[in-house]
C-alpha cells in the first residue's frame, strides 16, 4: 500500500501549501500569490529533472500538453483567488467536485463511463455541500446551495473544479503518451514559466513582493514540490481513480487548516460536509 501514504502525502503537502499560502502571502493579488508559490517550487523540479526518465514524447504528448497549459493558468488563478477572498473550509472542499467533471470529460475524451457506486459518489458529493452551509437551511431549503453562489470562493473554486477535470483528463493522455514523472516534473516547470512570464503585463505586479518573505516562500515551495513528487509515484504505483481519490482528502486538512490557523466559524457543519464530500470522492475512486 505504499501507493496510499504517496497519495496521502500529496493531499497533506497540498492542504499545507494552500494554509501557508493564504497565511503569508493574502496581502498580495491573485496572480501574485500565485507565481510566489510557483518561483519557491521551481528549483525543487529543475533538480528532479535529472533524476527521472524521459520517454521518447509523440505528437499527441504535445497536443495534450499544449492544450492543459492554457486552461491550467486560467484554474490557478481562480484558485489563488478562491483562498484569498474567502474561507479554506469554504473553498478547498468544492475541488470534491472534480470528479463528478471528470466522468463527464473522461466520457466525451476517453470513453470512460461510470457505474451505480460512482453514481452514489456524485450524490454524497452534492449532499455534502449542502451540509458546507447547513446552517443556513431555516431561511429556506435551497439556501444552503444558494450560498455557494453568494461566497466568491466557493463559486470559483466551483468553477476550478471544472477546469480541472478538463486538465486532469488532458494530463492523463499525456501521461499514456510519456510517463507520469516526465509529465509531472516539465507540465509543472513549464506551467511556472509561463505564468511568471506574464509579470511585466501584469498591472500592479512586482517582481520585488516574490521576495519579501523568503523563509515563508520556501516552506511553500517545499511543500508543493514535495506534493507534485508524491504525486508522481503514487500515480505510478496505482490507477490514477484510486490515487486522485485519496488526494483529494486534502479537503478535509484544509477545513482543519481553517479551524486552526484562521479559526474559521462553523467548522463542525463544514467538516461533515467535507468529509461526506470526501466519501462521495472515494466511491468513485474506488468503485466509479
Amino acid at each position: 500500500m505504499d501507493w496510499f501514504f504517496l497519495a496521502l502525502t500529496a493531499a497533506f503537502s497540498l492542504a499545507t501549501a494552500d494554509a501557508l499560502t493564504k497565511k503569508h502571502f493574502s496581502r498580495l493579488s491573485a496572480y501574485e500569490m500565485g507565481i510566489t508559490r510557483l518561483t519557491y517550487t521551481l528549483p525543487w523540479l529543475a533538480l528532479a529533472l535529472f533524476f527521472i526518465p524521459w520517454p521518447r514524447l509523440d505528437r499527441t504528448f504535445f497536443l495534450a500538453f499544449g492544450a492543459a497549459l492554457p486552461l491550467e493558468v486560467l484554474a490557478f488563478l481562480c484558485y489563488m483567488r478562491a483562498i484569498k477572498v474567502s474561507p479554506l473550509s469554504l473553498t478547498l472542499p468544492f475541488l470534491a467536485f472534480t470528479p463528478i467533471f471528470i466522468i463527464l470529460t473522461g466520457r466525451l475524451i476517453l470513453g470512460e463511463t461510470v457505474t451505480p457506486l460512482g453514481l452514489a459518489g456524485i450524490l454524497c458529493i452534492v449532499i455534502g455541500a449542502y451540509f458546507l452551509n447547513l446552517s443556513q437551511a431555516r431561511a429556506g431549503l435551497l439556501q444552503p446551495f444558494k450560498a455557494i453562489f453568494r461566497e466568491p470562493g466557493s463559486a470559483l473554486m466551483l468553477l476550478v473544479s471544472f477546469i480541472y477535470s478538463l486538465t486532469s483528463t488532458l494530463g492523463k493522455l499525456a501521461v499514456l503518451h510519456s510517463n507520469p514523472y516526465f509529465f509531472g516534473v516539465s507540465y509543472y516547470i513549464v506551467f511556472a514559466l509561463l505564468m511568471l512570464s506574464f509579470l511585466p503585463l501584469m498591472k500592479g505586479a512586482r517582481a520585488e513582493n516574490l521576495l519579501k518573505n523568503p523563509k515563508a516562500g520556501l516552506m511553500v515551495g517545499v511543500f508543493m514540490a514535495l506534493m507534485v513528487i508524491s504525486h508522481m509515484l503514487a500515480i505510478s504505483l496505482v490507477e490514477a481513480a484510486y490515487m486522485i481519490a485519496i488526494k483529494r482528502t486534502s479537503l478535509l486538512f484544509g477545513v482543519l487548516y481553517g479551524a486552526w490557523i484562521f479559526r474559521e466559524t462553523k467548522i463542525t457543519e463544514r467538516l461533515t460536509g467535507a468529509a461526506v464530500m470526501t466519501a462521495g470522492v472515494l466511491l468513485i475512486g474506488f468503485y466509479g
